[in-house]
C-alpha cells in the first residue's frame, strides 16, 4: 500500500473541514483572546490557514530552526484574506505531496531551536504532524467560537449546532 495516496486523501478532507471553520470566523473578533497566554482568533486561525504549507516545508527542506528567527507570520485582516492564504498553503503542500515519492518521505527532518534538538522525525512524520496540528488548532478555534457563541460545523459528522 503507498502512503502518499492516503496522505493526499486526509489531505483533502481535512481540508474540507477546515474551511468551513475559518469562513465562520466573525472579522470582529480576530484580536479576542479567551486568555492572555491563548492566542488571539486571528493568530490561531492564520497559524491553522499554514499548516497545510508544512507539507511543502518537509519535503524541501530538512530542518526548522527556530533560534534562526525566520518566521514571519502572513497579516490577514479578514476572512477572505484568511482563505486566500489557507488555499494558497493548501496547494503548496499538496502539490509538492502529489509530485514527491515514496522515498521522499524517509529522509530525516530535525525541529530544533539552535543547538537543541526539539524532535527528530522521517518527513512523512512531519506531515503527519501537521495534519494533528491542523486537527489540534482546527479544535481550539472551535472552543473559541463556542465561546463567542458562533455555531460550529460539523468535523467527523454533525456537530451539537447541526443536530
Amino acid at each position: 500500500m503507498k502512503i502518499i495516496p492516503m496522505l493526499l486523501k486526509e489531505m483533502e478532507q481535512e481540508a474540507q473541514t477546515t474551511r468551513k471553520m475559518l469562513s465562520i470566523i466573525p472579522e470582529d473578533k480576530y484580536d479576542w483572546q479567551p486568555h492572555v497566554k491563548s492566542m488571539t482568533v486571528r493568530r490561531l486561525a492564520t497559524h491553522i490557514a499554514e499548516l497545510p504549507g508544512w507539507v511543502d516545508m518537509a519535503l524541501i527542506t530538512n530542518e526548522l530552526d527556530f533560534a534562526k528567527g525566520d518566521y514571519k507570520p502572513a497579516v490577514i485582516n479578514n476572512n477572505a484574506e484568511l482563505l486566500a492564504y489557507f488555499e494558497k498553503c493548501y496547494a503548496e503542500g499538496y502539490n509538492r505531496l502529489a509530485a514527491a515519492t515514496e522515498d521522499d518521505l524517509l529522509p530525516k527532518w530535525t525541529l530544533r531551536s539552535g543547538e537543541h534538538i526539539i524532535q527528530v522525525y522521517t518527513k512523512a512524520e512531519v506531515i503527519r504532524v501537521a495534519f494533528s496540528q491542523t486537527t489540534h488548532h482546527r479544535a481550539q478555534l472551535g472552543v473559541f467560537l463556542r465561546l463567542l457563541d458562533v455555531p460550529i460545523p460539523g468535523s467527523y459528522g454533525p456537530s451539537a449546532d447541526e443536530m
